[in-house]
């Protein structure tokens, strides 16, 4: 016997971590699209950085010929020389001072001009990507999932690609373009100690920067990690508002919320310590290494060596180097925090799915759309099997039902109908429509055909109109009404003040049980597929809003293959064949008169609820016969 048919592969999720290195290369195909935006950026930065250079070798410039005006002045050699050196080389020097630093400014701009359309296009680009792969993963992972959590990482994900992009192209980036360019010009015109220095300086405060926050990243994985926790449990409470408020349980949620809370405070302090621990050895580097340049400097302006100008270029070289070095710390801290969040993100998108289309999958072409389960096994973990040898075929154009206590595997027949999850081909036997494997074929085209009236209708917390055109969204309007009359919801939604603009309300809950159903009806007439399901679609209702569902459910399942999914019996007398299951398994087969004839487990079960109606029948006949109605 085929026992088993679900598949038994690892989580989809890896919990490996992956290195920074390994998110960057992720994240490169995405900005590759607009490369050349990307080279002009880069070319900009760089001319930028070449401005900046010159504006302190300007300013050298400036000082030398002003200290050689006062000292001719001060000899009494040339007493109108302030004003020709004004209206001469110094003038000149001036005015090219501003062309230079107004071209840095220039360059900067242009270089976020250039790349801020990369970026941007970047983030959608991969959000978009995350939200279709979560779309296109089974329902297992989703099962297994907090959705609030997920909404985090994603959002902390492509605030995280802003960030790396922003950082990398506008601080670091430019800061070791800077500190080249200027070791260079240590090196070429004046000597070596100063690039040796500055060198040193850099790489201490570089290996230093490393290690702390690499010693500090487990502190912000973990207050990612309680975050996401703490909202998934906050979303999850209040999603669940009115099951918070029937058992009094709110200060249970806040007490659940605040622990969570607690623990995230916690990890924030220690994130807070360390942040001091790291801020004061990266200033304590700079300014020794600060100390050691000038002191050489000055020395060399007093042995005639330098000049002033050249203290000044000196000094202004370290200062602009120095405080975006210091600013470095900062970028390199919540660089390290872009990838933290940026990780999470792209191992969501790495997770593999569980039920992938074959290479070779083809549309599927639906005929009559019969409907055929054939020696269907299936068990969502190997060691609980939920179907066994399942076999049975529903004719084009027919309604079966398929009845049985709680737990029997009905709903499964559902889920693997849609490919929530897939058969093991070996193992799990196949469901085909029109003779087609519905493995062979793609989960578009398969879902495209099938419609489903569900027990528990979510709707989006939208308008009413919106809702009901969710089953085909390019429907037109007078489509989408159509849809709601023949669901005998259009008077309803007429008689709102807002009519079909109405909002529903989170899981639409402003709507009653029955006009939810109704909504659901109508959606799917709307989509109008050959296949209908309808998975236990009228048994949260009360009797009278049963019986009139029920009779919309069987007009519109006339002419269509459909599959009932049913708990209470009198729902499917109509049905052409009625299964019933019991512990996976199918135990009758017939119509409905024939099963009650036979005498087993359907007879019990219709005997059962006949007297439970019975007996809730004469209840209300007594409360009526007391004067106790409240109609």
């Amino acid at each position: 016997m085929r026992r088993y048919s679900a598949s038994s592969e690892p989580s989809p999720i890896s919990n490996l971590p992956r290195n920074d290195w390994q998110t960057i290369v992720s994240l490169l195909p995405y900005l590759s699209t607009y490369k050349w935006r990307v080279v002009f950026a880069l070319s900009c930065l760089i001319g930028a950085k070449v401005a900046n250079l010159g504006v302190p070798i300007v300013m050298k410039h400036i000082v030398d010929s002003l200290a050689s005006v006062q000292h001719l002045t001060a000899l009494g050699r040339a007493t109108n020389a302030p004003g020709i050196v004004l209206l001469g080389g110094v003038g000149l020097l001036v005015i090219a001072y501003a062309v230079v630093r107004l071209s840095t400014s220039l360059f900067t701009e242009l270089r976020e001009i250039l790349f801020s359309k990369v970026t941007e296009s970047a983030v959608r680009q991969l959000a978009l990507k995350v939200f279709r792969h979560l779309h296109s993963l089974s329902l297992r992972f989703h099962l297994e999932r907090q959705t609030g959590g997920m909404s985090r990482d994603i959002e902390r994900g492509t605030r995280g690609i802003t960030q790396l992009i922003s950082y990398s192209l506008y601080s670091i980036l430019p800061t070791l373009v800077e500190f080249g360019l200027v070791l260079g010009f240590f090196i070429v015109k004046y000597e070596a100690y100063y690039a040796i220095v500055t060198a040193i300086a850099l790489v201490a405060y570089i290996t230093y920067t490393v290690k702390v926050t690499e010693w500090r990243t487990h502190f912000r994985r973990t207050m990612n990690e309680l975050d996401s926790k703490a909202n998934s449990r906050a979303i999850d409470s209040l999603l669940n508002y009115e099951t918070v408020k029937y058992f009094n349980n709110e200060e249970w949620e806040a007490q659940r919320y605040d622990e969570n809370l607690k623990r995230y405070r916690a990890a924030a302090i220690k994130s807070q310590n360390s942040l001091s621990a790291l801020n004061f050895g990266q200033q304590a580097i700079i300014g020794t290494g600060l100390v050691f340049i000038l002191w050489r400097a000055t020395q060399g302006v007093m042995a005639g060596r330098l000049t002033l100008g050249d203290l000044v270029l000196i000094n202004t070289f370290m200062l602009q180097l120095y405080i975006p070095l210091n600013f470095l710390g900062v970028v390199y801290r919540e660089l390290k925090q872009s990838l933290t969040d940026m990780d999470r993100m792209f191992t969501l998108l790495g997770a593999a799915r569980e039920v992938p289309d074959a290479p070779d999958a083809a549309p599927l072409a639906v005929q009559g759309a019969q409907v055929s389960f054939d020696h269907v096994s299936f068990a969502y973990e190997p060691s609980r099997p939920i179907l066994h040898d399942v076999s049975f075929t529903i004719a084009a154009g027919t309604t079966t039902a398929v009845v049985g206590h709680s737990g029997s595997g009905k709903s499964t027949l559902a889920r693997l109908l849609f490919r929530f999850y897939d058969l093991d081909r070996a193992t799990g036997g196949a469901i085909r429509i029109d003779g087609q494997d519905i493995r062979d074929v793609t989960q578009d085209s398969l879902r495209a055909s099938i419609g489903i009236v569900p027990q528990d209708t979510v709707l989006f917390n939208d308008t009413i109109y919106y809702n009901i055109a969710y089953g085909r969204p390019s429907a037109t309007r007078d489509q989408v009404i159509a849809a709601a009359r023949a669901a005998h919801i259009h008077e309803f939604i007429e008689s709102l003040p807002k009519g079909y603009d109405t909002p529903v309300g989170e899981r639409g809950l402003k709507l009653s049980g029955g006009e939810k159903q109704r909504v659901a009806i109508a959606r799917t007439l709307l989509k109008n597929p050959p296949v209908l399901l309808f998975d236990e679609a009228t048994s949260a209702l009360d009797s009278r809003s049963e019986r009139a569902i029920q009779h919309e459910l069987d007009q519109i399942a006339r002419d269509r293959t459909t599959l009932i999914i049913a708990h209470r019996l009198s729902t499917v007398v109509h049905a052409e064949q009625i299964i019933v299951m019991d512990k996976g398994r199918i135990v009758e087969r017939g119509n409905f008169a024939a099963l009650v004839q036979a005498g087993g487990l359907f007879a019990q079960m219709w005997a059962l609820q006949q007297e439970r109606a019975a007996a809730a029948h004469a209840e209300d006949a007594g409360v009526e016969a007391r004067g106790e109605g409240v109609g």
